[in-house]
């Protein structure tokens, strides 16, 4: 019995939609246990944004995914400016008011940094700026007492359907859009929204925002997975540039971990 053309892309959409859920759902759930710095360390991992791409190379050529790395490249710099206003809101505001400064401000910045042509080291050098900018700012947020969280019924689905209908969004805007847009919606902070939206109300500005600004120096590493995966799709395909991207944000991310044990032994 075959399966109609049509049948056959719900499907294999459903199953994308699942897989990529279940990593993000999963490294939310290692977020809240494992406090800020180790939980910043997870969620900036490309638990979302690898397996976009790993979905998006099987229906598009080398080309188009190094387009598309490189158009998410400045989007990481816009990235780390909204967990950089969360964290600083989220100090005494809501979890509303916090999330509504930090998703306006993301859009307003997608759009400028859209509207603009990037090369390589153009978009290398607004990452480097923003990093010099928030990074500093970034210190006196990050070290809170992460207090016990208590999780509701609807933690897990509520991630689950934000996490599964993103992917159904990429996946399936990816041919119409072109690379520029797919790259945009391909780093969506999905994770991040995520813990705020859920995180704030049961633990706390203060403690949700040490995590966002504990991510800061992880979403460095993902900018140079990026960096990795436009140059790796562009000379060498995009399975190899996948695998080396992912090899540089786990890299990084762990490295990051060993600084961090041995400044606490000292």
């Amino acid at each position: 019995m075959s399966i109609s053309p049509d049948l056959a892309f719900v499907l294999t959409l459903l199953l994308r939609m699942a897989v990529t859920a279940a990593f993000v759902v999963t490294a939310s759930i290692i977020t809240e246990r494992s406090g800020p710095l180790i939980g910043a360390l997870v969620a900036t991992l490309p638990v979302f944004t690898g397996p976009v791409y790993v979905f998006l190379a099987l229906d598009h050529d080398n080309a188009f995914i190094a387009a598309s790395a490189l158009a998410a490249l400045p989007i990481n710099a816009v990235i780390m400016a909204f967990g950089m206003i969360y964290a600083m809101m989220a100090q005494r505001h809501s979890a509303v008011a916090s999330f509504g400064t930090a998703i306006l401000a993301w859009l307003a910045l997608v759009l400028l940094a859209h509207s603009m042509n990037w090369s390589l080291g153009g978009a290398l050098a607004v990452n480097a700026l923003v990093c010099a900018i928030c990074l500093p700012l970034a210190q006196r947020y990050r070290k809170v007492v992460m207090p016990p969280i208590r999780r509701r019924w609807y933690d897990i689905p509520l991630r689950a359907l934000l996490v599964a209908l993103m992917v159904a969004t990429v996946v399936a805007l990816s041919s119409r859009v072109g690379p520029a847009i797919t790259g945009i919606l391909a780093v969506f902070p999905v994770v991040s929204s995520s813990l705020m939206l859920i995180l704030h109300p049961r633990i706390g500005g203060r403690a949700t925002g040490a995590v966002l600004a504990n991510g800061l120096w992880g979403m460095v590493g993902f900018g140079l997975g990026l960096t990795t995966l436009h140059l790796g799709a562009l000379y060498l395909g995009s399975a190899v540039g996948l695998s080396l991207g992912l090899v540089v944000c786990v890299g990084w991310n762990i490295g990051l971990w060993a600084f961090s044990r041995r400044a606490a032994a000292h």
